[in-house]
C-alpha cells in the first residue's frame, strides 16, 4: 500500500518557521517528481513547489518564492518543506503529493498530474 504521509505542520507566529516532511512507504518515487500544494478554507488546492526526480529542478509559487524551500533525500524516500518568515495568508492544510509521470524535467504546477496525495498536514500562521 502506498502512502505519504506528511509531519511537522502546526501553529507558529508570523515571520516564524516550520519544516514539513513527506515520508513514502510501500513503493519509492526516487525517479518522480515532488509536489507541495496547500488548500486554505473555500480556496482551491494551489501549487506551492516542486522538485525534480533529482534534486536538480525546482519551481515555486510566486507568493512563497524566497521564503520557502523544497529538498528530497531519496536515499530516505522523504521529501521536506522548509518553510521561513511566515504569514498569515500561509494558512493551509499543506499536501506532498508523487508525480504520476518519471523523470519529468520540470515539477509540474497542476494537481492532476501528481498520483498520489497525503493526507495533509494543518499549518496555522497568527498575527
Amino acid at each position: 500500500q502506498v502512502q505519504l504521509v506528511e509531519s511537522g505542520g502546526g501553529l507558529v507566529q508570523a515571520g516564524g518557521s516550520l519544516r514539513l516532511a513527506c515520508a513514502a512507504s510501500g513503493r519509492t518515487f526516487n525517479s518522480n517528481a515532488m509536489g507541495w500544494f496547500r488548500q486554505a478554507p473555500g480556496k482551491e488546492r494551489e501549487f506551492v513547489a516542486g522538485i525534480t526526480w533529482y534534486g536538480d529542478t525546482t519551481n515555486y509559487a510566486d507568493s512563497v518564492k524566497g521564503r520557502f524551500t523544497i529538498s528530497r533525500d531519496n536515499a530516505k524516500n522523504t521529501v521536506y518543506l522548509q518553510m521561513n518568515s511566515l504569514k498569515p495568508e500561509d494558512t493551509a492544510v499543506y499536501y506532498c503529493a508523487a508525480d504520476l509521470f518519471r523523470r519529468r524535467v520540470v515539477p509540474s504546477i497542476s494537481p492532476d498530474d501528481y498520483g498520489y496525495w497525503g493526507q495533509g498536514t494543518q499549518v496555522t500562521v497568527s498575527s
